[in-house]
């Protein structure tokens, strides 16, 4: 009898500490926004790893998801129906450096140091100054292994604008731009040394192995990685096995090779060929993640960085590249600036939503941090403060809906461009460098999402108020040259 006694007694003490325990947990995940660990039962604090896939010069219209219905596009199609699709979001510029400074920093282009793209030589762009700070940075101090893989396109090797002073653990992929316009380089950088490559290394299949590589050597530990391929941007040039898959299909008119990039002689089927090999890249990246089993504790984001090219060979318009959307990279109408984005957030987002309403990709800084636990970054120390970009969380999990705001861009290269979406309005000036007081183009994008018809004499209450948004949603830039909007 004392010895049941006694092991009731251990029994129910047994009990009481799970209980306790599990209470706890449940007190903290209230408290403090945690969740519960599968493994232990215990509560553990919620802290995602965060996957950043950005193709290169991909258009709104090239996925299948999207209405692409020449393109195969089946990997990128599943994440999509696991997560949210967004119908309305916008690029950081319509040409590559920018943007990229605007998704690391969650600036626009009003406020952001880099705002077109500025070659330095010999070797790399304008670097991103010590003064933006990025969510590597801010996740880096909070214990995520980070690498960004892929194109970087934001300071030459040796500089201040290098991946490692930018929040980086790891860097492998291209420094400057213009060397991945070749995409069987003869050497990539890892950090800032450069690494030679055997000839005809397809650049695209080292960054998935070193994608990989990452991801098995951080588990379990949270990590950020973001994976910049270089599809599709041209040069046109793929693996035979890939090529293989669209041999035929298409009519033709071989590519001469003209403006410095690589002739092809099956142009149409060379890109589709690109777009659908890197939809492969992200299907293995993506099943990797399934075998280590983080799938559910991964955040997924997929963009690209502008609208589609026209040079090199591409035939933007054969694809309906930009969705019947006017313009192309290098230009601010919608067609250069509307991209895909997609996200699949286990546990957060329904699988399959739709969501409209416009959003920048400046906004997946903020989002990023969010999700991590940080404060709202207001430590930008350049001029226009804190960053551009909110927090997504509850709109992409539908629990709320997006404030009243405008997005804004300029890009003072191409005769000088600025933009501003409000609401269904976008209006558009360009040729500023020439005519300062250049008139204001504006589309109602509700009924004219081509941007087909200027209605800005019919709205001039609209026209003025946009003008001055505009005003009010830049700060001086670093290089003068670019202080070209009144």
């Amino acid at each position: 009898m004392v010895e049941a006694n006694s092991q009731s007694a251990t029994r129910n003490r047994w009990l009481g500490t799970v209980w306790s325990a599990l209470a706890w947990g449940v007190f903290l995940s209230v408290v403090c926004g945690c969740t519960t660990c599968p493994v232990s039962g215990l509560s553990q604090p919620s802290r995602p790893n965060i996957l950043l896939i950005l193709a290169d010069d991909l258009g709104v219209g090239e996925l299948g998801c999207y209405g692409q219905e020449q393109i195969r596009t089946p990997n990128l199609d599943r994440l999509a129906q696991q997560g949210a699709r967004c119908t309305s979001a916008y690029s950081g510029s319509c040409v590559c450096a920018p943007t990229r400074a605007s998704i690391l920093t969650g600036r626009h282009t009003g406020h952001s140091a880099i705002r077109t793209n500025l070659e330095v030589q010999p070797e790399g762009q304008m670097p991103l100054p010590p003064s933006e700070v990025t969510f590597a940075s801010r996740l880096r101090e909070q214990g995520y292994a980070t690498a960004l893989v892929g194109k970087w396109g934001l300071g030459p090797p040796g500089g201040e604008g290098a991946p490692s002073r930018h929040g980086f653990d790891l860097f492998y992929g291209y420094l400057c731009q213009r060397h991945a316009h070749d995409h069987r380089p003869g050497y990539l950088y890892r950090n800032e040394t450069r690494e030679p490559l055997e000839p005809g290394t397809y650049a695209p299949d080292r960054f998935l192995e070193e994608a990989i590589g990452f991801v098995r050597r951080s588990a379990p530990e949270p990590f950020l990685l973001c994976y910049h391929t270089t599809i599709p941007h041209v040069a046109l040039q793929v693996p035979d096995d890939s090529l293989a898959e669209y041999a035929g299909a298409f009519q033709e008119t071989p590519y001469d090779g003209t403006k410095g990039y690589t002739k092809h002689p099956t142009p149409r089927a060379a890109y589709a060929a690109m777009v659908t090999r890197m939809d492969r890249d992200v299907g293995i990246l993506l099943a990797e993640l399934d075998r280590l089993g983080l799938a559910e504790e991964t955040i997924v984001v997929f963009a690209s960085d502008n609208g589609p090219t026209w040079a090199g060979g591409t035939d933007s318009t054969f694809f309906e590249s930009a969705d019947g959307r006017r313009g192309l990279k290098g230009q601010l109408y919608e067609g250069g600036i509307r991209v895909p984005l997609i996200v699949r957030w286990p546990g957060h987002i329904t699988p399959g939503l739709v969501r409209d309403e416009p959003v920048g990709l400046w906004d997946l800084a903020p989002t990023f941090e969010a999700a991590m636990g940080a404060a709202p970054n207001s430590t930008q120390s350049t001029p226009g403060g804190a960053v551009d970009g909110i927090d997504l969380s509850a709109w992409l999990g539908a629990r709320a809906p997006l404030p009243d705001r405008v997005l804004y861009w300029e890009y003072p290269s191409e005769g000088g461009w600025q933009a501003i979406r409000w609401g269904r309005w976008k209006a558009i000036r360009k040729g500023v460098a020439k005519r300062s007081d250049a008139p204001i183009e504006l589309y109602d994008l509700l009924d004219d999402p081509g941007e087909s018809k200027d209605v800005a004499s019919e709205h001039p209450e609209v026209v003025a108020d946009l003008r001055e948004r505009m005003q009010k949603s830049r700060t001086d830039a670093p290089v003068p040259e670019w202080n070209i909007f009144p």
